[in-house]
């Protein structure tokens, strides 16, 4: 049984989110529901909780005014949350689980069971100071990415990154030590988050960091030949795109 604390402003959205856990998630128990910060924070110091529901926005307070109360983390968090879009870029960032409110019953579930997959408690700590480290300026504050993999999570500086390949539903991450890292995610979903970044899709199978081009050289779309000796091809569709961001 997991012990789950609900964090939200809204009496009607705590309610609802205790009886759709009540229906679907019989393997968590509500240990207890807060409104506040003030009042989270002393829930989470008496009951210890597996992990919470943090609301994004509440009363002129945020649910990462609470995280940042919190030197070490012993819980992890799933962050509800109706709007703001650069959150939901941080939290991808960060590979922290949220919700979009109204919640999605499946949604809900899967988020749960990553919860009892229970990562480590290092991994806990620095992807909530990796994601709070982020919102304190703009999107491209963020100096480095969670990559999913089979293990666990690789923290990565987005500097390092010379290119991502893609493998099917994986995407393979080509760095600067010579490391090759499979990650469990798409490369459509990394172009999305590293286009930011001065990342560009050059092809259906290759996303490059501009910053790691060492010569582009001309024909029907033409190649890129990167730091790390590869040479990635341009797609004709790309081409002009490509050699616009290139002049930029």
């Amino acid at each position: 049984m997991l012990t789950a604390l609900i964090i939200d402003d809204e009496q009607k959205a705590r309610s609802n989110l205790e009886n759709l856990l009540k229906d679907y998630c019989p393997n968590v128990e509500v240990a207890a529901k807060a409104g506040t910060v003030s009042e989270a924070m002393n829930a989470i110091g008496i009951y210890q909780p597996d992990f919470i529901f943090l609301d994004v926005r509440m009363q002129g307070e945020t649910g990462f005014d609470l995280l940042k109360q919190i030197d070490n983390p012993s819980f992890d968090v799933i962050f509800t949350t109706a709007y703001n879009e650069y959150a939901l870029k941080a939290f991808r960032f960060c590979a922290v689980d949220y919700l979009l409110k109204p919640l999605n019953i499946d949604e809900l579930k899967e988020a749960v069971k990553k919860v009892e997959e229970k990562h480590s408690s290092q991994f806990k700590k620095e992807r909530l100071e990796l994601f709070l480290q982020g919102l304190k300026d703009s999107g491209n504050a963020f100096s480095k990415i969670a990559l999913p993999t089979m293990e666990g999570l690789n923290f990565v500086k987005i500097q390092d990154i010379i290119r991502c390949e893609s493998d099917e539903n994986y995407t393979n991450f080509h760095l600067t030590t010579d490391e090759k890292i499979l990650v469990s995610k798409t490369i459509k979903y990394f172009d999305e988050l590293l286009q930011d970044h001065n990342f560009f899709r050059t092809h259906r199978s290759h996303l490059i960091n501009l910053n790691h081009i060492k010569k582009y050289v001309k024909g029907d779309g033409g190649y890129a030949i990167m730091s790390d000796g590869c040479q990635v091809v341009v797609s004709r569709r790309k081409k002009d795109d490509f050699l616009q961001k290139l002049a930029s």
